[in-house]
């Protein structure tokens, strides 16, 4: 795979999962730094409050330090359960330390169980959800903000400010048609759930279109990503085996696995994810569950090689410009 590819679309997440052993920062390293010279265009984490995962925004500063071109995502930060002062910071860190190279995914997720944990109750946690995003926006815009509402600002402010103007790539993680609705409001581009089939993602996609064209938003400059857990191996039964142990143990839904993995040969691979580009994903954001290592390589070497180029992209996914403030 070569840094082309990269640019045309394709993105591998970062291992996140944990047990009760000891991280460690050295593999982190070395995975993050062999997708860059493989030529892949992103890294992406999520955040799992209900699994054994490393914290994504910690993580993501983690390799701000240790990469130097390839982007950095993530999809989808539960923005709802943070207030926008903490997200402008810690965000807009990330995006100077990594020199202008974040894309942040927001999503209100569907456990209102954890709303307790917080401090904080699921009631009208849309409207908040949406009223944090509009604060958000304008602190990393600089701006002095007071607000009386969900949010109490009294003309606050926020430093650093994100190397991005206006502010990094605003993704939305969506399902429903109102939140399909958030996204194209208030949005730069979309990313689909690993969680979700490639059938309900070209659904959602089509919703998308329409929305952005009833809103006289022109769909191209809008991004569009689809988060893919895949498998490479000959052995098909055994690779669903393991997928199910992972989805068991990651969603509590071992049968998810049988939905919406990517799984088999380069050859059957690449068909699969060539099926899902055809159907609107822009980016694709490949998440192996295991071997993770091992997978990225052959992702890499045997898969991408088999993905016919796909022509425009990088314009579509540079939503925001990446320059300094003077």
């Amino acid at each position: 795979m070569t840094g082309e590819y990269g640019r045309l679309g394709v993105g591998i997440a970062l291992p996140q999962t944990v047990g009760t052993e000891r991280v460690d920062p050295g593999g982190i390293a070395e995975y993050a730094q062999r997708a860059e010279k493989l030529g892949f265009g992103s890294v992406w984490v999520s955040e799992l409050l209900t699994a054994r995962v490393l914290d994504p925004l910690t993580l993501l500063a983690h390799c701000a330090a240790i990469t130097d071109g390839i982007r950095l995502g993530i999809a989808v930060l539960l923005s709802d359960l943070r207030a926008p002062l903490h997200i402008a910071r810690e965000t807009a860190t990330i995006d100077q330390l990594s020199g202008g190279r974040l894309t942040v995914g927001v999503g209100l997720g569907s456990k209102r169980a954890v709303y307790p944990a917080f401090g904080l109750t699921a009631e009208r946690r849309a409207r908040r959800f949406e009223e944090g995003l509009q604060i958000l926006k304008r602190l990393w815009e600089g701006e002095a903000v007071a607000h009386d509402g969900f949010w109490r600002l009294q003309s606050m402010n926020t430093a650093p400010l994100p190397v991005q103007q206006p502010h990094p790539p605003l993704w939305f993680g969506a399902r429903s048609t109102a939140a399909l609705k958030r996204a194209v409001r208030h949005g730069d581009g979309w990313i689909g759930s690993g969680s979700e089939s490639a059938q309900v993602f070209a659904a959602n996609n089509r919703t998308l279109t329409r929305l952005l064209e009833a809103a006289g938003r022109d769909p191209r400059s809008f991004a569009t990503a689809k988060r893919v857990y895949v498998a490479v191996d000959d052995d098909d039964r055994r690779a669903r085996e393991r997928s199910r142990v992972w989805f068991s143990a990651n969603y509590g839904n071992p049968g998810l696995a049988d939905e919406v993995v990517v799984v088999g040969t380069p050859e059957r691979c690449a068909e699969a994810l060539e099926e899902i580009r055809r159907s609107g994903a822009a980016l694709l954001v490949l998440n192996p569950m295991f071997d993770e290592l091992d997978q990225m390589e052959a992702l890499a070497t045997e898969v991408a090689p088999l993905l016919p180029p796909q022509r425009g992209v990088e314009g579509t996914l540079a939503t925001n410009k990446t320059v300094g403030r003077g």
